[in-house]
């Protein structure tokens, strides 16, 4: 894999996405992440790991009491929790999420996620066609 250009954090997407098969170590993805010299938006960090169609993986690392606003999207949407503690409020439901805690939630569902502790969240989304 060639090296991110100057202006680049990362590879482009070009270059990481391709391919037939992609495996990846979590927590080494994860020490990266949180190495990157920028800090991350709002409290968090996050790197799309694979994203081919409607289908992306990105991984989350939040800061303690650090969150993600309300917000929905045209898909289903899987949130993990590989370290932490995350409150995800959807829909008027409460979910407590600890680690290896899974949330799945049906397309167009309103929902926000606070960090309660340092977390890692990997977060899978499959956009409805069309």
């Amino acid at each position: 894999m060639e090296s991110p250009s100057p202006d680049r954090l990362r590879p482009h997407p070009d270059q990481r996405f391709t391919g037939q098969q992609h495996a990846f170590d979590l927590a080494a993805a994860a020490q990266t992440l949180r190495a990157e010299l920028q800090s991350g938006q709002a409290g968090h960090r996050q790197t799309s790991l694979y994203k081919h169609g409607p289908t992306s993986v990105s991984l989350f690392l939040f800061g303690r009491l650090t969150r993600l606003p309300p917000h929905r999207t045209n898909g289903v949407v899987c949130i993990q929790v590989l370290k932490g503690h995350l409150r995800v409020m959807a829909d008027g439901a409460t979910h407590d999420l600890k680690d290896g805690g899974l949330l799945v939630l049906a397309p167009r569902v309103e929902h926000d996620v606070v960090a309660h502790v340092e977390s890692e969240m990997l977060l899978t989304i499959h956009l409805d066609p069309g």
